[in-house]
């Protein structure tokens, strides 16, 4: 009965998870964050475009990040590399050889599944039951709970834990050894069905390698064969010393980019989770050898305070270890975040050792060295790399912030609850009537105000139903112009998350705006 009860259990959050999936993606193409593409040609798969909603929101984003990437760090600096790169880029990078999926076909569904994500997505299954003990055990015992040693002892934890442990040793051993077989045997052994049909009739696991291939004109010393890169990175390694001589940079330091990718993903899922063109927010941190884990270590950390920051909740995120490193790296982390879907990769931490710069010197036959002073020698340096999907941070975003609240009189609201900051507008400007001089002066405040900030003006339908779709696409403030207004030079200003209205001199405006919504509530 407890097995029953508990996969029943399971199979209701699966199902709110999945509502809740359903509701962002409803919410965001009714208020313009995000669009299919090609939408009047019934859509392209895994390719979406973003609205005037959405586009505000993801330069938020991209400001956020470079703010605390550029700007405050002065031995940090910014790139923006070209998406075409000699083809022997992708060569020395051993993307061209290496950069594959292991790929399962269900031959009843006839759908293709990455192997390691239909484990992955078992391993988070587990997870979920470990969590729901937790939280049960919280509840029952109170502020007395120590979650720690109620992991370490519980007996139904224990077991789950070891389980994970045995799945991931397997796993791991298996992708070491290239063992194709060894994989598809574990998907077997776990009893890992098609999510769509049930089946469990898998074909043997498969490699596919996931670059786009074109063509651009004729490349000396190749045949015309172009790759549309699959990662930002490479544009900063090979940019490496053009970066460190004009800017006079000393180790350690870093080259910030944010710039689009392509993959040639055959299973792209889940909204705009996975897709083949998408945006990326890297860092590459190039220090001295034998600095790289101190260095690993502070970027972990800066790295999940400046998620925390938006105020998404502690628990939203978690470290997850690779289980297989990559071949450049020696030590490697994802913070995941906990999405609809589940606990999923928002952006990855690698200690990427000195392979890249080693590769690039040995492919183009120029030295990527860096001269130390003290040391009185040459050496190539070593790398710490932070990559975040900015697709990804929209959805943790987007998900995260939409909800319903029950209000005191019965109603209902859709609010978004983005951080001010993040906002798509910052404010709105309402007049209370469409006559007497209110819309006039309602365009004198937000003339006041849109140069420093997103700013909309709405005049139609009553004033609540205005404030409602204000809150539907996550607008802090509201200001409202009355007829008071005309003889009091003050407007009433409401607060999103509060909904309390308060009156407020014009002429306080500017800064209290900017209290609510500037960058400094991010960085304090």
């Amino acid at each position: 009965m407890l097995t029953s009860k508990t996969s029943t259990s399971t199979s209701f959050d699966m199902a709110q998870q999945d509502d809740h999936l359903k509701r962002v993606i409803g919410h965001a193409k009714e208020y313009g964050f995000v669009f299919p593409s090609s939408d009047i040609y019934d859509g392209l798969s895994a390719a979406y475009d973003y609205g005037q909603l959405g586009v505000e929101l993801k330069n938020n984003i991209k400001a956020y990040w470079w703010t605390a990437m550029v700007r405050m760090h002065e031995n940090i600096v910014g790139l923006d590399a070209s998406i075409f790169m000699h083809p022997t880029t992708w060569k020395a990078s051993g993307h061209v050889d290496a950069f594959n999926d292991p790929l399962i076909d269900n031959k009843d569904s006839k759908k293709r599944y990455r192997a390691d994500v239909l484990i992955e997505d078992h391993i988070g299954k587990i997870d979920a039951k470990i969590a729901k003990d937790v939280a049960k055990a919280q509840k029952r015992f109170g502020d007395d709970f120590d979650k720690d040693e109620f992991l370490a002892t519980n007996g139904n934890c224990v077991r789950r834990r070891a389980e994970i442990d045995d799945i991931n040793g397997r796993f791991k051993s298996a992708m070491d050894a290239e063992d194709l077989d060894a994989v598809k045997q574990l998907i077997v052994d776990l009893a890992i069905k098609d999510p769509e049909t049930g089946s469990a009739n898998w074909t043997d696991v498969r490699q596919f390698n996931l670059m786009f291939k074109t063509e651009l004109g004729a490349v000396s010393g190749d045949s015309g064969v172009i790759y549309l890169r699959p990662e930002t990175a490479q544009g900063i390694f090979v940019n490496f010393l053009n970066v460190q001589k004009s800017g006079r940079m000393k180790l350690p330091f870093g080259i910030a980019q944010i710039g689009k990718a392509f993959r040639n993903e055959i299973i792209a899922r889940q909204f705009i989770f996975r897709m083949r063109e998408f945006e990326q927010m890297e860092m590459q941190f190039f220090v001295a050898p034998g600095t790289q884990a101190k260095w690993y270590d502070y970027w972990k950390e800066a790295r999940i305070q400046w998620h925390k920051a938006l105020g998404m909740g502690e628990d939203a995120y978690r470290f997850h270890d690779h289980i297989k490193l990559a071949h450049y790296a020696d030590a490697a982390c994802d913070i995941e975040f906990n999405y609809p879907m589940g606990f999923k990769e928002l952006e990855g931490i690698h200690s990427r050792t000195d392979f890249d710069l080693n590769a690039h010197e040995e492919h183009s036959g120029r030295k990527l060295r860096f001269y130390d002073p003290e040391k009185e020698e040459s050496y190539v340096p070593y790398v710490v790399e932070t990559s975040i999907g900015l697709d990804r941070m929209f959805l943790a975003v987007l998900s995260n912030a939409l909800r319903t609240e029950t209000l005191e009189d019965g109603s209902e609201r859709v609010v978004m609850q983005i951080a001010p900051a993040l906002a798509p507008v910052k404010l709105a400007v309402l007049p209370l009537l469409k006559k007497d001089g209110l819309p006039e002066k309602a365009r004198e405040i937000m003339n006041l105000l849109k140069m420093d900030h997103s700013v909309q003006y709405d005049e139609k339908d009553a004033i609540g139903r205005r404030y409602r779709r204000q809150d539907a696409i996550g607008t802090p403030m509201c200001i409202t112009v009355d007829h008071d207004t005309l003889e009091d030079n003050a407007v009433t200003l409401r607060d999103r998350d509060t909904m309390k209205q308060i009156r407020v001199p014009i002429s306080e405006l500017p800064a209290r705006v900017a209290e609510r919504v500037g960058w400094s509530t991010l960085f304090a």
